[in-house]
């Protein structure tokens, strides 16, 4: 019964202290938690079915989580509110590109209408990305790989395209994590200031729901 639940945490608290120790962006728990879990299955003959039994109530804390975005964005309102015309056009442009890049790629590889509609949302945070996807007729759990899989891009791009296009600006550099990898990107960023992390958590937050307000009508009109 409790198969699920603790191996998912064992897992994460593992890899957590491994990052810790040696600080390698590969190493980050989202990438080796997933990799552990998937090889524990795997070898342990544990079905998918009955890893996500034991587990599921796990899932069911995002609902809550959502709603917690409404206390970073409390404490740090005076950020957003300094920054607001940055923040805006940046994360409406990041938010449409995203949304259009992934329908448009997914209609080039000739994917079917439900994952087409799964990773439209793949670029904000996983509780609102699953939410858009269950209302855009996508699937929510495919929405979820796809949301990690974009947040484990984002924090091993993410460092490099600082260095390439040369960011010093701690609203930007945050902006581009929260942006491009949410969660993920949000505790990279934290690791290269505080004004780097707030940042990124407001960016994560703003384009979470402009997202939600963007996605029906993008993947609408791009058919």
């Amino acid at each position: 019964m409790w198969l699920g639940l603790a191996s998912t945490l064992i897992a994460y608290a593992a890899c957590k202290a491994l990052y810790r120790r040696f600080h390698v962006v590969f190493l980050n728990p989202m990438i080796t938690s997933l990799v552990a879990l998937v090889l524990f299955l795997h070898f342990a003959h544990v079905s998918y079915a009955t890893y996500d039994a034991s587990a599921r109530w796990l899932t069911s804390l995002l609902g809550p989580a959502t709603v917690a975005f409404a206390v970073p964005l409390h404490r740090h309102f005076p950020v957003l509110k300094a920054h607001w015309p940055e923040f805006l056009v940046s994360l409406t442009f990041g938010s449409a590109t995203g949304i259009t890049g992934s329908v448009l790629l997914a209609r080039l590889l000739h994917l079917n209408h439900a994952v087409v509609t799964s990773i439209a949302p793949r670029s904000v945070t996983t509780p609102i990305a699953m939410d858009i996807s269950q209302a855009i007729g996508g699937i929510p759990t495919l929405t979820a790989v796809f949301v990690i899989l974009t947040g484990i891009t984002g924090v091993v791009v993410g460092p490099w395209l600082l260095r390439l296009l040369r960011l010093k600006s701690p609203v930007a550099r945050g902006a581009l994590f929260g942006m491009g990898s949410h969660g993920i990107g949000t505790a990279r960023a934290f690791e290269y200031g505080a004004m780097e992390g707030t940042c990124s958590s407001l960016a994560m937050i703003v384009a979470a729901f402009i997202t939600l307000g963007l996605a029906p009508a993008l993947v609408s009109a791009l058919g």
